[in-house]
């Protein structure tokens, strides 16, 4: 009887080293696919561009108190015509007044038996006026000339104006190019540190827009839009990843 044991050792030795050339071109095609990935260089680019409200937003609110609520809302009245006369001195037609908030007021009083109750003393109305123009300047001029109310005894306190910058989808698309163009002559730069050229463009991400006070550099994940100032400064941040020659 033939001994079949070498020719077992034989087919076990082939399908070792079979096994083992897979492997080796796994790894080998591994390596390849890392040296693939490795050629790629990802810079960040950014752009900047400053810009000037163009829309602005403007409130104030106005305020009485009497003992009962029909004498409070006679003097609102009253106020609410000086207001109005005050805006129309100043040419602005396309404001609008909010509805009228009533807050009671009470205070504690003692009655026959000593006992502090509250009691209604009062009533406090208010009102708000709010206009939106494209005039940014004579608005901020109307915010200051607004102490004349108080002078004429209305009880007036302006609210901050916004101002607002509302092209800014536009400038989006436009600062986005501009980015990655940064973006790209960065990236020219360092690879040519290292006797390197750059290839096509991989992919590109877009960071938040921020839009800052001109000349402030406050960051955020969420993205900042200033609406305190006139003037602004939008900043387009995109990280770019390009494939190197």
């Amino acid at each position: 009887m033939t001994d079949s044991r070498p020719h077992l050792l034989g087919v076990l030795a082939g399908l070792f080293l079979a096994a083992g050339l897979v492997l080796a071109a796994m790894l080998v095609t591994r390596a390849w696919l890392r040296i693939a990935e490795s050629q790629t260089i990802t810079v960040t680019g950014s752009a900047r561009k400053a810009v000037q409200a163009d829309l602005v937003i403007w409130r104030g609110s106005f305020t009485t108190e009497a003992t009962t609520l029909l004498d409070a809302q006679r003097k609102l009245k009253v106020d609410q015509a000086k207001v109005e006369a005050f805006l129309k001195g100043k040419a602005v037609a396309n404001f609008f007044f909010t509805p009228i908030t009533i807050q009671e007021l009470h205070a504690l009083v003692k009655d026959e038996s000593g006992l502090a109750q509250s009691k209604t003393t009062g009533y406090r109305l208010t009102q708000t006026v709010q206009l939106e123009s494209g005039d940014v300047e004579r608005i901020t001029q109307l915010d200051r000339d607004s102490t004349v109310l108080v002078e004429d005894g209305v009880l007036f306190t302006p609210v901050p104006t916004e101002f607002i910058y509302t092209k800014a989808g536009e400038a989006k698309v436009e600062m986005l190019a501009e980015a990655t163009k940064d973006a790209r002559a960065r990236a020219e730069q360092i690879a040519a540190q290292g006797g390197r050229g750059l290839s096509q463009l991989r992919a590109a991400r877009m960071g938040v827009f921020q839009i800052n006070p001109r000349h402030a550099t406050q960051t955020s994940a969420e993205g900042i839009n200033d609406v305190t100032s006139w003037e602004k400064t939008i900043t387009s941040v995109v990280s770019a990843t390009f494939s190197l020659k």
